[in-house]
């Protein structure tokens, strides 16, 4: 034990054990302290006025274009029967347009890929990198 009587009758060796609970003591307090005076040390916050950015909604959505396909090869463009000449003038037109429409396809199940193909290949010529395949969904049967 740590403690001792002070007579120098008995052995009067030195203590072989360090006494921890002062020690303890001593950094519990250290401890306390630091954690009340560790938010006062930190700078306090400098304002900075930071620019504010603000967004507003493009009103200028670029109109589609619907680029039907029968299953003879027929072009329907809004609608509207036309030929390939008239094709590839409107596609021209379309595409210099800021911002540029896009071109949706419908193309009928009995169109020929190879009509599909020329068409699609018409519309890249003519500039046009907007391009989508239009398709309605089979219809299921109600129960």
């Amino acid at each position: 034990m740590p403690f001792s009587n002070f007579d120098d009758d008995q052995n009067s060796k030195p203590l072989s054990e360090i006494n921890m609970i002062p020690l303890i003591d001593v950094m519990l307090v250290l401890l306390i302290l630091f954690i009340i005076t560790a938010p006062l040390l930190t700078p306090h916050a400098v304002k900075i006025d930071v620019p504010q950015a603000s967004s507003q909604q493009i009103s200028d959505k670029p109109k589609s274009i619907a680029l039907a396909i029968d299953e003879k090869g027929a072009i329907f463009w809004n609608d509207e029967r036309i030929d390939e000449k008239e094709l590839t003038i409107r596609l021209t037109k379309a595409a210099t347009k800021k911002p540029q429409p896009e071109l949706h396809l419908h193309a009928d199940k009995k169109t020929q890929y190879q009509r599909l193909a020329e068409i699609m290949s018409t519309a890249q010529n003519a500039g046009i990198t907007r391009l989508g395949f239009i398709t309605k969904p089979k219809q299921l049967p109600i129960k």
